[in-house]
Formats: structure tokens, C-alpha cells, sequence
């Protein structure tokens, strides 16, 4: 397992690439070379291959790692382009809704308008993007 925190305003924002550069090519050597590891259980040597399968990261964190826009009128990473986004016109901050469609149909919440933003929501859940659609 591969901990790494980068964090506050030293963090290297967009440039996070250079520093992750090494990583990467580490990474991708494991994966196509392996490396030999003794096997204590089988009394006998393996290539290992590495692969990274996970990222935790915070929302702005998120946007940098993965180059996607977390702000504006297309902020929200499972909506895509179907993020319903509204511009406060007071503070010109841009809030997103309508994320009762991620719960099911039949949710309390979904019927709750008086302790929302006064609409009723019935309707499902973006897409899902997969394979050939991401690309």
C-alpha cells in the first residue's frame, strides 16, 4: 500500500505531474516487468506486478489529479454534463442540486420539497460512464 499526502498551500497544484512523474514510471515498470519476490509459503520465487487501483482524494484534490473541472456550472464529477448547478445571484457562487436522483425513487427525500429548494424530484441518476464512453 502507497500513502501520500499532499496538502495545503505547498501543495503543487497543477504542476502535481513533475512530482508524480517518478511515481508513475516506477509504477508502470512493475507493471510491465515485475519484479522477483520469494514466496515463503510455496518456498519458491514470483514476478510480482504492481497495479494502482484506487486514489482518495478531496474535491480540489480530485481536479488535480485527475484533470477534471470540479467547479463552474459542470462541477460535479458522477453528473458530468447533466449537473444541475444554480448561480447564487448575492454571492456569484455556483450550487449544486437536485442530487435526490442518487437516492431511490420511492425516498422520503425525493417528496421533501418544503426542506429542500421547493421541487419534487423523480428522476434517475446520470449514466454511468464506462470503457469506450470515457474515452
Amino acid at each position: 500500500m502507497l500513502s501520500m499526502l499532499i496538502s495545503g498551500h505547498k501543495a503543487p497544484g497543477n504542476d502535481i505531474d513533475v512530482n508524480l512523474q517518478p511515481l508513475i514510471n516506477e509504477l508502470k515498470d512493475l507493471w510491465e516487468n515485475g519484479v522477483e519476490v520469494y514466496d515463503a509459503t510455496l518456498k519458491s520465487n514470483f514476478t510480482m506486478r504492481v497495479a494502482l487501483i484506487w486514489t482518495t482524494s478531496d474535491l480540489p484534490g480530485l481536479a488535480i489529479l485527475s484533470g477534471y473541472g470540479t467547479k463552474g456550472k459542470f462541477g460535479c464529477p458522477p453528473c458530468k454534463i447533466e449537473t444541475c448547478s444554480l448561480r447564487l445571484q448575492n454571492d456569484h457562487k455556483t450550487c449544486y442540486m437536485d442530487h435526490h436522483h442518487f437516492l431511490p425513487l420511492d425516498h422520503p427525500w425525493c417528496e421533501d420539497a418544503k426542506a429542500f429548494d421547493g421541487t419534487i424530484e423523480h428522476h434517475h441518476a446520470p449514466k454511468e460512464l464506462i470503457g469506450k464512453d470515457v474515452v
